[in-house]
């Protein structure tokens, strides 16, 4: 969960996340470098008189400063794609739910369930508990197992929206008349908040993302529930 003035990322709760960030601080470390080199030509080439004709014009500091942005770019490309394709890679899930966006709720559907769907919306300020959260709570989570590979195929009824958990990990697009697809693993039990992250219109800031992650057994009992309510 987001705190005020946090710079980072959130904690980390999937493995994908994990990745996300190792590399983030990868990236940031080598911008951190370059940047402190290019500071220090830039102080030593204004405060000093004395110039070197082998500087102006060498050819092989030419060959170097094409060469080491190649080599830098390298080591930022690799783990990039790497990443992509662990994003990219589903596998066997164990739990598929299908989430619909509409202006402006989320709709789930559990597809390996014959009547287990439910539509999820945003808990008004004046209806929230003490310890819920404004703009971000609402009246059903999406509730999956943990340790668990589980795919999410998204899609919209309307306007574009944008299906994002940061702790997990995923932010897919929600378009009308096409189904995109993720998965994430829950690496442990909490609940994990997000928000529409397109521009979906008038309401767009009201309509919530929670996932709760639970044992396997608490899972059963309550996918058991929602099917006797329904």
């Amino acid at each position: 969960m987001a705190h005020p003035s946090q710079l980072g990322f959130q904690d980390a709760a999937s493995p994908v996340m994990e990745e996300l960030l190792h590399f983030h601080d990868h990236a940031l470390m080598i911008v951190f470098l370059i940047s402190t080199l290019v500071l220090y030509i830039i102080i030593a080439m204004v405060s000093t008189k004395l110039t070197n004709k082998y500087i102006l014009d060498s050819q092989e500091i030419e060959i170097v400063w094409t060469i080491l942005p190649a080599i830098i770019l390298f080591l930022i490309a690799f783990p990039s794609l790497r990443i992509l394709y662990l994003m990219d890679e589903i596998g066997n899930p164990h739990l598929t739910v299908k989430a619909l966006g509409h202006q402006w709720y989320w709709s789930y559907e559990y597809t390996d369930y014959q009547d287990l769907s439910f539509d999820s919306y945003m808990i008004p300020t004046q209806d929230l508990s003490p310890g819920q959260f404004r703009l971000l709570e609402t009246d059903h989570r999406m509730v999956v197992p943990m340790d668990s590979p589980i795919r999410i195929l998204i899609s919209s009824d309307d306007v574009i929206h944008s299906w994002a958990v940061p702790a997990l990990g995923v932010k897919t697009d929600a378009m009308p008349g096409r189904l995109n697809q993720t998965a994430f693993i829950a690496a442990r039990p909490g609940v994990y908040y997000g928000q529409c992250s397109e521009i979906c219109g008038a309401n767009h800031s009201f309509m919530p993302i929670v996932v709760e992650a639970v044992p396997l057994t608490h899972f059963e009992n309550w996918s058991s529930l929602m099917l006797e309510d329904a």
